[in-house]
């Protein structure tokens, strides 16, 4: 398997205590990557929130090291651009910010060829309290892609075409909304980072954008959260964390970690219905969805009834078969009004 590494070692997962810019210019080669999921200091004095926030900070690790928010926009550039480099055409890359220096991820990001996907939100279960203005319960993630080769996105990872939310939604499409509300983990008496992304975050974007088998890069391993979860969903990882003390710690707890072992936790999706979804309709299938339904209808059945029973039938989704049948009445209505008309005119 390839690491990426530039001494083709093969192990499955490889961490450098370095600098993640200067570590990937040693380490790693062009094009080695398949997705990079990162949550950079965030350049607003992390090292001392803790005295502002009146958080105990007994269980939290030493050694975190801020960027100084003089340094954030020449520091976004570059390891931006070491991102850059190592993803993999058709490759991912997800980055976790705040919004204070949001506008330097931005910037950096504008200056490579990575194309924009999404400006995500991420909305989580508390914020931090004010009275002056508006609390503040989100952060940024930026979701962009390489080009060069079509992008992984499995769009029926956790959820079937069919399935449907407790309100009878698509669970699919509430899924991939561009909002996430996700809570923050609490690990109260445990020794842990003082930032951590939770672990259903990072199922979400590991699980959508790359497949088992597919290297991961965290640019700041911090815990080691997104190596964990890689591993836990069977990818091989690779990251930099400067601080030697979490990553001495985090390492540790990483190893006794069994592959894989996230696998049987995860929501596996039945298979999808519509599979016929996108794809154009045949003169006799449009004719047979049409003869249905009139059937349905003389037979008392309701329109979403029948659109429901039609949509099973023929693989494609309730609106699908919707703009079928509507389009068609609607042709329908306008030859009668011609008084020059018959089925096959109509397809």
């Amino acid at each position: 398997m390839n690491t990426g590494l530039k001494d083709n070692n093969s192990q499955r997962h490889k961490f450098f205590n370095e600098d993640c810019i200067s570590g990937c210019k040693a380490h790693l080669g062009d094009d080695s990557v398949d997705l990079i999921v990162s949550d950079p200091p965030y350049g607003i004095q992390g090292d001392k929130l803790d005295k502002h926030y009146n958080r105990n900070e007994n269980h939290v690790i030493d050694g975190y090291v801020e960027v100084p928010a003089s340094e954030y926009p020449a520091f976004s550039e570059n390891w931006i651009k070491q991102a850059e480099r190592i993803l993999k055409p058709g490759g991912s890359i997800y980055i976790v910010s705040g919004y204070t220096n949001l506008v330097h991820i931005l910037n950096a990001l504008q200056k490579t060829q990575l194309q924009e996907k999404n400006h995500l939100i991420w909305k989580y279960n508390f914020g931090v309290y004010t009275r002056t203005k508006y609390i503040s319960s989100h952060y940024h993630i930026l979701y962009y892609t390489k080009k060069g080769k079509r992008h992984t996105f499995n769009t029926f990872a956790r959820y079937a075409d069919f399935e449907k939310s407790e309100n009878g939604g698509s669970s699919n499409y509430k899924d991939r909304e561009d909002v996430w509300i996700i809570n923050r983990e609490f690990k109260p008496g445990q020794t842990k980072n003082k930032n951590e992304l939770p672990t259903q975050l990072l199922i979400k974007m590991i699980q959508f954008s790359s497949n088992e088998g597919d290297v991961v890069c965290d640019m700041f391993l911090g815990s080691f959260s997104t190596a964990k979860v890689a591993k836990g969903l069977n990818r091989h990882s690779i990251g930099f964390e400067i601080s030697k003390s979490a990553f001495d710690h985090q390492k540790r707890e990483f190893e006794k970690l069994e592959t894989g072992y996230l696998l049987d936790q995860i929501r596996k999706p039945p298979k999808n219905l519509f599979l016929n979804q996108g794809k154009p309709v045949s003169s006799d299938d449009l004719i047979q969805i049409l003869r249905d339904h009139a059937s349905h209808l003389d037979c008392g059945m309701s329109k979403k009834k029948s659109i429901q029973k039609l949509s099973e039938k023929f693989g494609r989704g309730y609106w699908s078969i919707l703009r079928i049948i509507d389009g068609t009445t609607n042709k329908s209505a306008e030859a009668r009004s011609s008084r020059s008309w018959n089925l096959p005119q109509l397809l």
